[in-house]
């Protein structure tokens, strides 16, 4: 029975652990993501830049390029009224970070960030528009 109790308790540990390194995870990610759309709201492309993936920075090759991409092709990221982050979720082997973000227009876009962990922490591999029907106002 002792043996029974002491596994039992092992277990719930475990699964502690495992879910506070799961949200310590989360927060780090939402970090970055956060510190990349300040840098953007403030215009900084050159740290935003440096929340990229080394082969997303390689892809690009100068932040003037990433601005240009981000401005053009992401602008709701470049100058959001509002970000709320949705689930943290593994697809294709990877972490993606769901995130519902709101324009200064007033309209909701659904994003997949592509996260992934270096030697210099969390960063974004990719974004993802996702289709929400019935969120865009």
């Amino acid at each position: 029975m002792r043996t029974g109790i002491l596994g039992l308790l092992g277990g719930l540990m475990l699964l502690l652990m495992s879910a506070i390194g799961a949200t310590a995870q989360s927060t780090e990610i939402q970090g970055t993501i956060s510190s990349q759309i300040e840098a953007f709201k403030a215009d900084d492309f050159e740290t935003a830049f440096t929340f990229a993936t080394p082969s997303l920075q390689r892809m690009f090759q100068t932040p003037r390029n990433f601005q240009r991409m981000v401005t053009e092709g992401y602008p709701m990221v470049w100058r959001p009224a509002e970000v709320r982050y949705l689930e943290l979720h593994e697809k294709a082997g990877g972490l993606w970070q769901k995130v519902q973000i709101t324009d200064a227009k007033g309209f909701t876009h659904i994003l997949d960030y592509k996260m992934e962990e270096t030697d210099m922490g969390w960063r974004i591999g990719a974004v993802q528009i996702l289709d929400a029907p019935g969120v865009t106002a």
